[in-house]
């Protein structure tokens, strides 16, 4: 039995995933922004973490930004039947490297769009809203529109 048998698993929605899975952020390269070093060596780590028994991977459209997404799906698609990808959104990089918030419901729905787009997929099965009112420690704040930028929402 494998390490990642031996996690056991969980319910996620409707489908039963081992409790091991693998978190796709490292595969960007520095500080999870560009491409990785060695592209076939990510790829190859894709493909044995499948082989090894994960059946769900952790992934955002903004690690990289894009390219983690992408080397998934070079790596692994067609997707085995039993692969969940988990994905999240509400952040952009900046040209320099930066986490920006990205939670308007245009720049919500362009995420869902580009992982699905990136990932090569028709629909997400699990899509989590990632708090990004401060990057790297717990925060508090709202999604909800302010008034100011929920008129402009509706002037243009």
């Amino acid at each position: 039995m494998s390490t990642v048998d031996q996690a056991g698993t969980f319910t996620l929605g409707d489908r039963v995933v081992k409790r091991l899975g693998y978190g796709a952020m490292q595969l960007a390269g520095p500080g999870v922004f560009g491409p990785p070093k060695d592209p076939n060596a990510a790829r190859a780590v894709l493909r044995e973490a499948v082989a090894s028994g994960v059946n769900h991977i952790d992934t955002a459209d903004f690690y990289g930004p894009h390219v983690t997404n992408q080397l998934i799906r070079e790596a692994l698609h067609p997707y085995p039947d039993d692969l969940v990808i988990v994905t999240k959104i509400s952040a952009r990089r900046g040209e320099d490297g930066s986490w920006i918030p990205a939670v308007s419901p245009e720049e919500l729905t362009r995420a869902v769009h580009d992982n699905l787009r990136n990932l090569g997929l028709d629909v997400l099965e699990v899509v989590n809203l990632r708090s990004v009112f401060a990057i790297h420690e717990p925060a508090e704040g709202s999604i909800e529109p302010s008034r100011s930028s929920a008129c402009r929402t509706r002037t243009t």
